[in-house]
């Protein structure tokens, strides 16, 4: 996993994303949805709800926990958008099939039918105002390619159910800056490039874009920001600015405490976990369950909390293939395993996917939260028999943090925070300015 650093001056909260965009007229797709619903069986939204938030903790789980020890770095931060995930992968399932559908399916929690319908209601209902907004847009690029037949059915799904933009393109510089732009511009400027390359035998991306801006139900007034330290597990002490306040929801269970603080209107949230001081992170996340997070955020207690939270600034950049793998979602990226025959056909051979790319980044200050995510499936033919270089960053650190959509406590985004400024490889404070642990 390949992972990239800076430092952003934390900015005043400034409009969201550009509305979704879509293909077709609304009418045009509203008898498609209408149409494509007929064979679709009930779902149960409870049972939607629980598949989806079992679904957020597993990934971040094993993003915080790879599955592999070459993959950890310690003393990082990692930040994920479950929602984003999700989304990007469901758009990819309804073109799979027989085995590699079913393991798609396994991994969701759900059958793709009742989450895709999860979804066309979950994005009909995203609340937005002007001091809290939530956007998610969508999109399929298609490579122009005479060989590469694409199903009109997959495509229509995908427009009818998650308001998929659709292009088709040669793939050459000029797509891969239109992609990158595409993102950018629907992350409100978050996420500035999500691919640094398009492999030659590439010939699909679906993406999701997300992008969350909410200002706080009580902005910090300048004399509740005061300078504090920052304590690392390894011992180093960074120098923080601190928000401080008082808020009333007060988060417990056997191995943390916590709390929730409301953006705007109370429709998101921020919610913090910090485990107790014998529990590691990792310990900690690796604890964690759908139905143990369900139940701490359901539960909370109405009781006065000197809250305190550090101002940062984070972005993330993770390579998904092994996580979905550990969590059971192989042959989708097995070339000869892989049945995406519900996509389209290629003359050249079997499609497959090559790489789910993962961006994130948030700013959380005085004034608010900014943030925005997007998720990258790369379809390949099987021709492409060399792997990329992949590199893979672990990360952890003192406490969990999540913005959650109050409505339904689904995470939107799920983070750790170990370090809230970068810290130089050498750790000595004379050379680096931060104290090592004795």
């Amino acid at each position: 996993m390949k992972r990239t650093k800076r430092i952003v001056v934390c900015l005043l909260t400034i409009a969201m994303i550009l509305p979704l965009m879509s293909c077709g007229n609304e009418q045009s797709q509203q008898d498609n949805l209408e149409k494509i619903q007929i064979a679709c069986p009930a779902y149960n939204p409870e049972d939607a709800k629980n598949a989806a938030m079992d679904f957020s903790v597993r990934l971040f789980q094993n993003s915080v926990n790879p599955p592999y020890e070459a993959m950890k770095i310690a003393d990082d931060n990692v930040l994920i958008a479950p929602t984003s995930v999700l989304t990007a992968l469901a758009m990819t399932a309804n073109g799979a099939k027989n085995n590699t559908l079913a393991q798609m399916e396994e991994v969701f929690g759900i059958g793709c039918e009742p989450l895709r319908d999860y979804m066309r209601t979950y994005l009909d209902n995203l609340p937005n105002e002007e001091k809290y907004k939530l956007h998610m847009a969508n999109s399929i690029w298609i490579k122009d390619d005479e060989d590469f037949i694409v199903n009109e059915d997959f495509v229509e799904i995908n427009e009818s159910f998650f308001d998929a933009s659709v292009f088709e393109k040669e793939f050459d510089k000029k797509a891969l800056r239109e992609i990158n732009d595409w993102v950018e511009d629907n992350t409100d400027g978050m996420i500035e490039e999500v691919l640094n390359e398009i492999p030659e035998d590439a010939v699909m991306y679906l993406i999701n874009a997300l992008a969350f801006e909410a200002e706080w139900e009580e902005i910090y007034k300048t004399t509740q920001i005061r300078d504090g330290k920052f304590t690392l597990a390894n011992g180093i002490v960074q120098d923080v600015e601190y928000m401080h306040s008082e808020e009333n929801l007060y988060l417990e269970n056997e191995k943390a405490t916590g709390f929730v603080k409301y953006y705007k209107d109370r429709k998101y949230a921020f919610a913090a976990i910090l485990p107790n001081e014998d529990v590691s992170i990792s310990e900690y996340v690796g604890s964690m369950s759908g139905s143990s997070l369900k139940e701490l955020l359901d539960n909370t207690k109405e009781i006065q909390v000197n809250a305190s939270i550090p101002k940062f600034d984070v972005e993330d950049d993770i390579l998904l293939n092994d996580t979905l793998k550990v969590m059971g979602m192989m042959d989708v990226f097995d070339t000869n395993k892989a049945d995406l025959s519900g996509i389209g056909t290629h003359a050249d051979g079997n499609l497959y996917v090559n790489r789910v790319i993962h961006k994130t980044h948030m700013q959380v200050d005085e004034k608010g939260t900014k943030a925005g995510a997007a998720t990258v499936v790369e379809v390949m033919c099987e021709s492409a028999m060399e792997m990329p270089d992949v590199k893979t960053v672990r990360l952890d650190r003192p406490f969990i943090y999540m913005i959650i959509d109050c409505e339904t406590n689904q995470p939107i985004f799920m983070g750790t925070m170990q370090q809230v400024k970068p810290l130089s490889k050498c750790g000595v404070e004379d050379i680096c300015g931060y104290p090592t642990a004795n």
